[in-house]
């Protein structure tokens, strides 16, 4: 294993699952927050989608670069570590939403 791996396994060990992305998956752009608190994604087609459907959306491979991790009984989506600080979902802009599509 070369360094670059030994960085990313470990946080990749503590996703549920990383589905595999069809080819024309979307990518999150945005996330949709609520008191500080993520309740749904902006895709880069332009969906907003609650952060339940997002997961349902990334088991379904819908949905690229993001892994399936849970806190108590609440699923949620992670981006898959590789050591590039842009593309983590908390370095995405929040996004306004009145109402999940």
């Amino acid at each position: 294993m070369n360094n670059k791996e030994s960085n990313t396994a470990l946080p990749k060990a503590a996703l549920d699952d990383i589905p595999t992305p069809n080819a024309d998956a979307a990518s999150i752009t945005g996330l949709v927050k609520q008191r500080g608190k993520i309740t749904g994604y902006q895709l880069s087609d332009d969906r907003i989608v609650s952060k339940e459907e997002g997961v349902n959306l990334a088991k379904a491979g819908e949905i690229r670069g993001v892994g399936i991790a849970h806190r108590k009984d609440t699923e949620y989506l992670k981006s898959i570590p590789d050591d590039t600080e842009n593309n983590n979902l908390s370095s995405l802009p929040t996004v306004k939403s009145g109402e999940f599509n």
